[in-house]
């Protein structure tokens, strides 16, 4: 048996708790489903991001020639910062919701 434990209070949305019974029940099989599918969407876009992170890994190291301005070169600099930023925030995320579901 696993439980969830995810506090909201731990992501500042206590307001949750209001109103809401706070009793334990089993998370039904049609529920767990409708999350498993919305789970594999998450899938597919991390694989779509990985292929096109090897896309440009592939192109950088290829031998193709590449012409740059030094402000596109600042600009893309910027947006892969942004993205590595976007990864690690949800990997955080991500070992936050491991945490919270446990076998019991």
């Amino acid at each position: 048996m696993w439980e969830i434990i995810a506090d909201p209070a731990e992501y500042g949305i206590e307001a949750l708790e209001d109103g809401i019974n706070n009793h334990k029940e089993v998370f039904s099989v049609e529920d767990r489903n409708k999350w498993a599918e919305e789970i594999g969407t998450f899938i597919s876009k991390l694989d779509g991001m990985t292929d096109k992170a090897k896309d440009l890994q592939n192109l950088f190291a290829g031998t193709d020639e590449i012409q740059v301005t030094p402000s596109s070169l600042k600009t893309l600099k910027i947006e892969l910062f942004n993205i590595n930023d976007a990864v690690n925030k949800a990997l955080d995320v991500a070992g936050r919701i491991e945490k919270q579901i446990i076998k019991k």
